[in-house]
């Protein structure tokens, strides 16, 4: 059944990624060209680039709706080994880089990409918005210029407005409104309320009337098309051209040093463009699946190669077609390759209909992605979220602007570790846990998992948690546990909340506890936690925990006291606790009508240096009359000990399957026998295990020795009040 669904989802996605495919296939091929061109190679290459890309990465690559094509960050490379190397020799040098990228796939490098902060990867993707956005504006307005960085050409803007506006010539005129057009097009389609307008994509629509347009004049009017040629896509040589024209990689200088430093820096570069575009693209995702980048690490490396032999460029995974094809609709890799074929039925088929489309209309639809990957409102969440991600978003930004890429990440990674060591005023809190293994994770039952994280977690470490989590089945339920930490970042809390999501879609869930202990600069759900206060800032609990107990309380007509109690008194009495000192009970749940109480509780076992602190949650009833005293628990091989060591087992007769399965301990077996009657153990046969004592006058319930969950909190009450109930009537 679940099969056909997936089958039938696929089938249904098929119109809206072709769609897509289209759409991004027409930003890509202008991009292509103009990559190759600035490379010093045919214009053709990039464009093979993009192809080979397509159809190989869709088929044996492992992310969902990343475009691959040509580099932006390898043109300078490229360009350097075209002229110390010539070009036959730079196809080789091209395919070898692809062999030593499809290794590097095999050798799990995919693994650097769970180390990049998340506001540091936040950072680039703004920059190369704002990359976008400076670069193409001026062309939309038909107004090319030439500046030597992003800055510069963001600050030429006002400039380019005024120009555009006092246009003289007729050709630069059209061409400007042309782009102007287009992006109202994109700006505002999406509110117009039409369901068949809507079966057609915006750029689709900037496509089919760019094409109408040239048409009427060319048929109707009988003129020609009054946009400047300057401003139209560059002419696209015919099939026959490039099969004619096909290269042969010189592999002559192969054991120069040349080559070698030549596909080294190639290699470089297009495996960490790469992965920073993958992993930046898995964030746009809304489904927020995320990629096997190990896959698409070895589908590019055998694209580049394919690529290479063909006479095209390096291939990697490109943020800007990416973000095209997210923004319209793409939600597989059946959008990779339908812009794959799409490219190629161009040039086998359309490559004179392709010139009739102004390169200012499609740079339009460019200039709005790249508006939207920076817009205002993401500087304005990472303030929301906490100053030091904004400071890390800003630091990630700049640097990616003036300098580049690879840059900006590496910058971003330093302000996070430098901003983690001053929030923690500790560099040994990350020295001297960076390389121990501190996430344990434990099956508590055939559904449930347990996760413990011990030290701190960060992005140096998520790694540990993710590996933990991938193996899980997402129908499954997992408790993650932090109380053992001293210290979360923001990228774990975003990366907890991507799992969250998916274990949701499938039918599982994940809870986070132990950050009841916590402060955060912010309220937002993203920000870091920290034992110790920021700067003496951190005054917002972490507050989770209480807010779901307040909810509780409030649907339960319950009272809540989240402060600390130390009388305990009325529960030194259960054998529990005879070898354990307890500290206090907080996130109290209480009911005088039921004469029951809930709560989370701190206490130790064992002493000095084998000392261990345990917060767990439990349930203590009064009972209406006196009962035994007994100790009622699931059987294991622990308890089987302590019946050879004089605590006998009590069995009831007649319920042997009951009496494999609890271990049942009292002072007096006979008054114990005559309370659980059969009502009593069918109840317990029927419900999941808990720790149930009574010490004469109460009952003590809990579940497992950590805190609960909410849902296990429920679960807890209910099982509680409902034994209690039992036992009344007796």
């Amino acid at each position: 059944m679940k099969k056909r669904q997936n089958i039938s989802t696929a089938l249904k996605s098929i119109p809206r990624n072709l769609f897509s495919g289209l759409v991004v296939s027409l930003i890509a091929l202008p991009l292509s060209l103009g990559l190759a061109m600035a490379c010093d190679a045919p214009p053709i290459s990039g464009v093979i680039a993009s192809i080979a890309g397509g159809m190989l990465v869709s088929v044996f690559g492992g992310s969902f709706v990343t475009i691959s094509g040509p580099g932006k960050g390898l043109v300078g490379v490229i360009l350097i080994a075209v002229s110390t190397l010539g070009l036959n020799a730079t196809y080789a040098a091209i395919i070898c880089s692809g062999i030593l990228l499809l290794i590097l796939g095999f050798l799990r490098l995919g693994k650097l990409s769970d180390y990049f902060p998340s506001s540091a990867i936040q950072g680039v993707l703004a920059a190369i918005g704002l990359i976008i956005l400076g670069k193409q504006f001026h062309i939309m307005l038909a107004n090319k210029i030439a500046k030597e960085n992003t800055i510069e050409y963001l600050v030429a803007v006002p400039k380019t407005i005024i120009t555009a506006l006092n246009y003289s010539d007729t050709g630069l005129k059209y061409a400007a409104l042309a782009g102007v057009i287009s992006l109202l097009i994109m700006v505002f389609y999406s509110k117009i309320r039409n369901r068949y307008l809507q079966l057609v994509p915006a750029p689709m629509w900037i496509v089919i009337l760019s094409l109408s347009y040239s048409y009427y004049y060319e048929f109707v009017l009988g003129l020609s098309n009054p946009i400047s040629k300057k401003y139209m896509i560059p002419e696209i040589p015919n099939i026959q051209k490039i099969i004619t024209d096909l290269p042969v990689p010189d592999f002559g200088l192969i054991s120069s040093s040349a080559f070698w430093i030549s596909v080294v820096a190639l290699t470089l570069i297009a495996s960490i463009e790469s992965l920073l575009s993958i992993k930046a693209v898995d964030r746009l995702d809304p489904m927020k699946r995320r990629s096997n980048v190990n896959k698409d690490i070895k589908a590019l490396g055998l694209s580049t190669v394919f690529s290479g032999f063909l006479g095209g460029l390096n291939v990697v995974a490109v943020i800007a077609p990416s973000s095209v094809n997210i923004s319209n609709g793409g939600s597989n890799r059946f959008s990779n390759f339908s812009h794959a074929v799409f490219l190629t039925l161009f040039i086998v088929l359309f490559s004179t209909e392709l010139e009739r489309i102004p390169l200012s209309a499609l740079m339009a639809i460019l200039v709005y992605t790249g508006y939207k990957l920076a817009s205002p409102e993401i500087i304005r969440r990472m303030f929301l979220i906490g100053k030091e991600q904004l400071i890390i978003f800003l630091v990630t930004l700049f640097v990616t602007l003036k300098v580049g890429l690879i840059s900006g990440i590496v910058a971003g990674v330093f302000t996070t570790f430098i901003i983690h060591v001053f929030i923690n005023k500790s560099f040994q809190l990350f020295f001297k846990n960076i390389l121990k293994p501190n996430v344990l994770m434990y099956k508590e039952n055939d559904e449930n998992y347990f996760i413990s994280v011990k030290h701190f977690s960060s992005f140096l470490n998520f790694r540990n948690l993710k590996n933990k989590l991938d193996v899980i089945p997402e129908k499954n339920s997992v408790v993650i546990d932090f109380s053992l930490c001293a210290f979360v970042d923001h990228t774990v809390m975003e990366n907890i909340s991507s799992y969250q999501a998916l274990f949701n879609k499938k039918g599982g869930s994940i809870d986070v506890i132990g950050f009841d202990v916590f402060g955060a600069d912010t309220l937002d759900p993203f920000a870091l936690k920290n034992l110790i206060p920021i700067s003496g800032l951190m005054k917002n609990n972490a507050g989770k925990r209480k807010k779901d107990f307040e909810a509780l309380a409030s649907n339960l007509k319950m009272k809540y006291t989240p402060k600390n109690n130390t009388a305990t008194d009325h529960l030194t009495g259960f054998s529990y606790f005879i070898t354990k000192q307890i500290s206090h009970t907080y996130n109290l749940l209480s009911s005088n009508e039921s004469n029951c109480c809930l709560f989370d509780i701190s206490y130790s076992e064992g002493v000095s240096i084998a000392k261990e602190n345990i917060r767990s949650t439990m349930m203590y009833i009064q009972t209406k009359k006196i009962i035994p005293q007994f100790t009622l628990t699931k059987e294991g091989y622990l308890e089987r000990f302590y019946s050879l060591t004089g605590e006998k087992d009590i069995d009831i007769p007649g319920y042997e399957n009951f009496s494999k399965r609890f271990y049942l301990n009292g002072k007096n077996p006979k008054k114990i026998l005559e309370l659980f009657d059969e009502k009593i153990i069918h109840f317990f046969e029927n419900n999941e295990y808990y720790h149930v004592e009574s010490d004469g006058a109460a009952l003590l319930v809990f579940s497992k020795e950590r805190v609960a969950t909410v849902k296990e909190i429920e679960k807890l009450l209910t099982f509680g009040l409902y034994l209690t109930g039992l036992v009344d009537k007796k």
